[in-house]
């Protein structure tokens, strides 16, 4: 797509499903009508191996790239101008620190629903990624200790939205926290966090978004959204455990980018 048509003439909807792996994700497509209705994962490589590393990239432009070695047919989608970097004539540029306050200079309300730790506030740490917003948001219903906690984020993202005019540019960032550990609590009887409980902490997060885009959908303009995970995560693989580490559960990414 041309992201010179679609800056200032659609809102954009961005979307971090915080810790998701690619092997999860695909596996989970025909029980996710939301995210993978119209399209299938498409597998990329994550700048950072943990969030706050990925975020600083996303938010600077460098969203997950393709994991092939064939670059020629991958366009970015956002490029800091004037850096001496080749490129694409359907690329955005922006001549602002971030992307964040690139769509700010071009009229957007940009907007921050937090989950997990970094986008907490409490701490300076935690205010670096929230900082990039005009508005930002953290509750506790949010957090990773929270079961119901998209619920929770989708609920105040709708709040919001009847709070914006229909005729404003909106940049909505939300970073889901349920599919980060711990999830084993959407299995019954799980005691410990896995791929299964990953998958059905996707499951849940694919129904709640559900009430989110079809409330984007009802705005004025249309609506890019781009859905991704930062990171993944090892549940054992090779001996180890989380993330902050290199290895390919952690490096590959599932990546959708779709108009509603």
């Amino acid at each position: 797509m041309d992201m010179n048509q679609i800056v200032g003439s659609h809102d954009i909807l961005m979307i971090t499903l915080d810790t998701l792996r690619y092997d999860a994700a695909v596996l989970e497509e025909e029980n996710c009508p939301n995210l993978c209705g119209g399209g299938h994962w498409e597998k990329r490589h994550t700048p950072g191996s943990f969030t706050y590393a990925a975020h600083h990239a996303f938010f600077g432009g460098f969203l997950p790239t393709p994991a092939t070695t064939d670059k020629t047919g991958h366009i970015r989608l956002f490029h800091s101008r004037n850096t001496g970097m080749k490129t694409h004539p359907h690329t955005w540029l922006f001549d602002t620190p971030d992307i964040v306050s690139g769509l700010q200079a071009e009229g957007y309300r940009t907007i921050c629903i937090g989950g997990v730790i970094f986008f907490t506030k409490k701490v300076a740490l935690a205010r670096v990624l929230p900082g990039y917003f005009q508005q930002s948001f953290w509750r506790m219903t949010f957090g990773v200790t929270n079961p119901r906690s998209t619920e929770h984020q989708v609920n105040h993202a709708l709040r919001l939205l009847e709070q914006t005019e229909q005729n404003e540019r909106l940049f909505l960032f939300l970073n889901v926290s349920a599919i980060h550990g711990p999830n084993y609590y959407y299995v019954p009887g799980a005691k410990r966090d896995s791929i299964e409980t990953q998958r059905a902490a996707l499951r849940y997060v694919d129904g709640e978004l559900g009430r989110l885009f079809a409330a984007m959908r009802r705005r004025e303009r249309p609506v890019l959204c781009l859905a991704f995970s930062d990171h993944g995560t090892a549940y054992g693989e090779d001996g180890y455990e989380g993330h902050r580490l290199a290895h390919e559960v952690v490096w590959n990414v599932p990546y959708r980018e779709f108009i509603l």
